[in-house]
């Protein structure tokens, strides 16, 4: 059944996968009140993670992956432009202070 309700794109706030994890006692996250967007961003960020790191290897061991994939994390956080950012990198669109307006 899980299978089938991971298919709809609304599957984390749909009623009946809802229900079917409280019904086994399984605690639900959300940020805000089941809105589909509470998840987007880390589900953008997985989907970006296996398409262009998990997929493209094959991985000897659980250790390599996960040396390969902290490598590809910390391209992507410190040297990857992201288009969402203005052509930023993440780490200096959250981190960097903006600069300070000079009293007048």
């Amino acid at each position: 059944m899980i299978g089938l309700l991971a298919n709809h794109g609304s599957q984390f706030t749909s009623a009946a996968f809802t229900d079917l994890l409280l019904g086994q006692a399984i605690a639900i996250s959300m940020d805000g009140k089941g809105a589909w967007r509470d998840k987007v961003f880390v589900e953008r960020l997985w989907r970006s993670v296996k398409y262009e790191e998990v997929y493209l290897r094959a991985y000897d061991s659980v250790g390599e992956a996960r040396a390969s994939i902290g490598r590809y994390l910390d391209v992507y956080n410190r040297k990857r432009p992201h288009s969402s950012l203005d052509a930023r990198k993440p780490d200096h669109a959250y981190f960097h202070r903006l600069p300070q307006v000079a009293a007048a």
